[in-house]
């Protein structure tokens, strides 16, 4: 599928980005890879593991969403972009609107723009169980940037030369940059773990397993679907005796702009969704959902049924602390590959 192939990542030295250049380097022989981002330390520091000398195919180019001149240069001749790059924390999001409107909304209009200037075949964009009936700025600027990737293929679809644009859903990824376990291991040397609410719940999913979603997506999409992964659920009192079984839990309160549960598909997107065993796939085109669920479909699926929901706390598939003590384990090493149920079985060579 990447054989030969020229592939951007926005955002690609991010903990994704830097997952995702390790599993294609590692599977796949692509014509070139561009790591894209704005952070040049970050690019450095990164070159340090993955240097272009000893991968030719390999390109570190320094740039921000936020520019659509550099995106429609750096963007020529590309075949795919998986476009990663966001500002992510929900705290600062409800202090700093304008600046998430920029990178998360006005970013994705710059991606769209010059993936159709330049003919990119396919984009998918990397989304958030946040996008889902949002109550904080975040998750509203994701879906912001959802319906704009989704809505352009009203035009792709008579055009079968034209970019097609796709959307992946999945919920927070166990050790990512930013994420609650590095904060827990940290504050587990003081004995005291904060708990916002003993209630909460959320969808976890690995790194490994989101990239080889991600590009069991960019294989399977045909344009304007929402991907959304089956990934279980875990209770945050069962991820603190995960890290520290002995530390104190002390509620503090929800934060800003933050649910007790999350959401990956409402009862309203259901309708518009086909059931797989492996993934949920929300499709707005009627004819092109009827596909999905044809008997003429490699991959036959089925219409969710009414009023279906896809919430962390009613989810039928749950983490227990033995399970998560043998994740949190796993990803100390950053560079370690996983097998995941989104094996590279799944994922045509």
């Amino acid at each position: 599928m990447l054989n030969n192939k020229k592939i951007l990542i926005t955002g690609g030295t991010g903990s994704f980005g830097k997952k995702m250049v390790q599993i294609v380097l590692t599977h796949y022989k692509p014509k070139k890879l561009i790591v894209f981002s704005r952070d040049e330390l970050k690019q450095f520091e990164m070159a340090q593991k993955w240097n272009p000398s000893e991968y030719p195919c390999l390109e570190y180019v320094l740039g921000d969403v936020r520019d659509k001149d550099r995106l429609m240069g750096v963007f020529e001749g590309l075949d795919y972009v998986i476009h990663a790059a966001a500002l992510k924390q929900v705290p600062a999001a409800e202090r700093n609107p304008e600046e998430y409107i920029k990178t998360n909304v006005i970013g994705a209009m710059n991606i769209i723009d010059a993936a159709l200037y330049n003919k990119v075949k396919k984009v998918i964009a990397l989304s958030t169980d946040k996008a889902c009936n949002p109550i904080n700025l975040y998750g509203a600027t994701k879906l912001c940037s959802d319906k704009l990737f989704i809505a352009e293929n009203n035009l792709s679809e008579a055009d079968e030369q034209r970019t097609k644009f796709a959307v992946v859903r999945y919920g927070n990824v166990l050790g990512s940059r930013g994420s609650v376990i590095p904060f827990f291991k940290e504050r587990a040397k003081t004995g005291v773990l904060p708990i916002t609410d003993l209630n909460m719940t959320r969808f976890w999913i690995t790194l490994d397993q989101a990239v080889y979603f991600v590009l069991m997506a960019l294989d399977r999409s045909k344009g304007g679907e929402i991907f959304v992964p089956r990934i279980p659920s875990m209770k945050i009192t069962d991820l603190a005796k995960a890290i520290c079984a002995k530390c104190k839990q002390q509620v503090v309160g929800i934060r800003p702009g933050e649910k007790v549960h999350e959401t990956l598909l409402s009862e309203d997107e259901a309708r518009n969704t086909v059931e797989f065993k492996e993934c949920f796939i929300v499709q707005p085109n009627t004819r092109m959902r009827q596909q999905l669920t044809s008997g003429k479909s490699k991959n036959k699926g089925r219409i969710c049924q009414e009023d279906f929901r896809y919430s962390s706390d009613s989810n039928s598939q749950w983490m227990t602390v033995e399970e998560l003590k043998i994740l949190v384990d796993k990803i100390a090493d950053d560079y370690s590959v996983e097998q995941s149920r989104w094996s590279m079985k799944d994922v045509p060579e």
